[in-house]
């Protein structure tokens, strides 16, 4: 039996899990130093749970939970906000990835309603609901656009779908620069399969074929520095990029992953928990009023 389980049987009706316990549940991914850990929460005036292996926490009001699986658990937005205070931003922007994405349970502005002024942590809660995007797959997805937009690139498009010069679907890649033509991919371990490695074959020599740079990154990669100190130069007004330097900047930071900016190590994002959300759209959010 789970240590989960186990103090689910003896929480009393003013408890619920909370923080980093209560996004494990709704399946988010958390850094490995954070697993294992149970968060419990009461709500009121009633005595803190205080059992080996379990940390308390006090909530005056206002709480929003919610039954997952028979169990009580505090609703994704709260949850997200709870993390704040435990995990850095880049893995805060992991975990709001996942909960706004395809199949997730909430919203980029429904996470950032919980973002209330005097509140402890919001400065890290704001940094990090500035940075969360609609379109990751997986944490290392999350890892690898934040550590190419930290090291200067233009942020890429997520999930970019792929077509012809005839409008026939191509592919639909992790993340990428359209109007260069270039695909960065994030290669998980399921990419080793003969199926999986076959499919990627084909897909990026029909992306090649129509002028597309496929780049791959994987976890090896993770662990290296970035390899290149370049930066994309941004385009001046009424000026388009010039693709080749770019390309050959992207190429060599897509081989080292530049992780300078955001200081990600691959520990950070890997867990057991699963995060493959299916496909979904991208799109840029604007900041709320009051929440920048």
């Amino acid at each position: 039996m789970s240590l989960v389980t186990a103090v689910a049987l003896v929480m009393r009706h003013d408890q619920y899990f909370s923080h980093t316990t209560a996004v494990e549940r709704w399946g988010a991914p958390l850094p490995r130093a954070h697993e294992g850990a149970v968060h419990v929460t009461t709500v009121g005036a009633g005595p803190l749970m205080r059992r080996p292996g379990v940390v308390g926490h006090r909530r005056r009001a206002g709480a929003v939970v919610v039954a997952l699986d028979d169990v009580r658990v505090s609703g994704p937005e709260r949850a997200w906000r709870d993390c704040a205070g435990l995990l850095t931003v880049q893995q805060l922007v992991a975990v709001g990835d996942f909960l706004v994405g395809h199949r997730g349970p909430t919203t980029v502005d429904a996470l950032a309603a919980t973002i209330l002024p005097g509140e402890r942590f919001v400065a890290v809660a704001r940094a990090a609901i500035e940075l969360i995007r609609v379109g990751a797959e997986s944490a290392m997805e999350t890892w690898l656009r934040l550590a190419v937009v930290g090291a200067g690139f233009p942020e890429p498009e997520l999930q970019v779908e792929v077509f012809d010069g005839a409008g026939r679907f191509l592919a639909r890649v992790d993340m990428g620069w359209p109007n260069l033509r270039i695909a960065l991919e994030y290669d998980g371990d399921h990419h080793r399969e003969r199926a999986t490695y076959e499919h990627d074959q084909r897909r990026d020599n029909s992306m090649v074929v129509n002028g597309w740079l496929v780049l791959h990154a994987n976890r090896a990669d993770a662990g290296r520095r970035c390899c290149s100190s370049g930066s994309v130069r941004r385009s001046s007004r009424g000026r388009r990029w010039t693709p080749a330097r770019e390309v050959v900047e992207i190429a060599q930071h897509a081989a080292g992953v530049p992780a300078r900016s955001h200081e990600l190590p691959p520990s950070a994002f890997l867990s057991g928990n699963s995060c493959d959300l299916g496909g979904a759209g991208h799109r840029r959010r604007q900041a709320p009023a009051g929440a920048a």
